[in-house]
């Protein structure tokens, strides 16, 4: 029944058009009544809790951040403060040690991003998700960014500081900036690098799920259930 309403709905508001665009939209009609709208957004809907769950779970993990190619450095004002306090005693490994800690907090952090993603990914539509189907290899994860970031940072930045906190590395990092504001003829620098730190984290997080989601794309082995086969099969 609603193959055919929609078949009227395209025939009466294409009059007029070219027979281009009236056989793209015959052929979209098509695709989608094959796998259903309700397929086509759940399978959308399941790449990318696979993408975020594989992705928390890595990151998470201890060295996930630190020992991966989502490692966090430090800041390029951050690093002149280094250089400069390195050659003070006491504090010659400081760049190893903050680096180390303010990885750790990452991976603490992303323990608790899973949740914050639930509900962009259950509020795709079926427009998104076609939109999505046909679009790049990281439409999915585009999408999620751009419906997500302001929402994740508010959330993931209270989490990344009280990791921060729980791994003592603004405390230390807080030192080493005030080390160096005592020293002459240097520029003041600002001691807080927590907002660095959570736009690195979300970098990495969304960079994964990314890597994810081209992986479902664009190999068939891991479309692992039956749903992500058939959704998936209609971009090849």
């Amino acid at each position: 029944m609603y193959k055919y309403l929609s078949i009227m709905f395209l025939t009466l508001t294409l009059v007029g058009c070219d027979p281009t665009s009236v056989q793209r939209a015959i052929d979209i009609l098509n695709s989608t009544s094959t796998a259903g709208q309700f397929s086509v957004a759940d399978g959308l809907k399941q790449a990318l809790d696979f993408g975020v769950d594989s992705s928390v779970k890595q990151l998470s993990a201890q060295g996930g951040y630190l020992n991966g190619i989502y490692k966090i450095l430090l800041p390029e004002e951050a690093q002149k403060v280094i250089n400069v306090v390195s050659k003070v005693p006491g504090f010659q490994n400081i760049e190893a040690n903050i680096i180390k800690k303010i990885n750790t907090a990452a991976e603490d952090a992303a323990t608790k991003a899973g949740p914050i993603f639930v509900n962009a990914i259950t509020s795709i539509t079926f427009d998104d998700a076609m939109n999505i189907l046909k679009g790049n290899n990281n439409a999915a994860t585009t999408y999620l960014d751009r419906k997500t970031h302001t929402a994740l940072y508010r959330e993931f930045q209270p989490v990344i500081v009280n990791s921060l906190n729980k791994v003592g590395a603004l405390d230390l990092y807080s030192d080493v900036v005030t080390k160096y504001n005592t020293l002459p003829l240097v520029e003041k620098k600002n001691p807080d690098i927590s907002d660095f730190i959570t736009e690195r984290a979300l970098d990495g997080l969304f960079g994964l799920i990314a890597k994810k989601e081209e992986g479902i794309r664009t190999d068939i082995n891991q479309r692992t259930t039956e749903l992500l086969r058939n959704v998936f099969a209609q971009q090849d």
